[in-house]
């Protein structure tokens, strides 16, 4: 995470945005989590220069919301 960090505050993000998004949805699937309409935002994604595009989380159920406030919980020890 800092290493990110590091590379966004540098203006030099080397990292695949596709690849984040890949790797939330598999530790999402992880607790049993699915968002539908995880992906990037279009709009941020366009206007990519300095700035990274934003990851887009999208609309869930209530279930969903439930279930992600339990698996950020437990992994935050509560």
């Amino acid at each position: 995470m800092d290493e990110i960090m590091d590379e966004i505050r540098d203006g030099s993000p080397t990292y695949d945005i596709v690849e984040d998004i890949d790797a939330l949805r598999a530790a999402l699937a992880a607790h049993g989590i699915t968002l539908p309409s995880l992906g990037v935002d279009p709009l941020t994604f366009a206007g990519w220069t300095k700035h990274p595009p934003l990851v887009a989380l999208g609309n869930c159920t209530v279930v969903t919301a439930r279930r992600l406030t339990e698996a950020l919980r437990a992994a935050a020890g509560g």
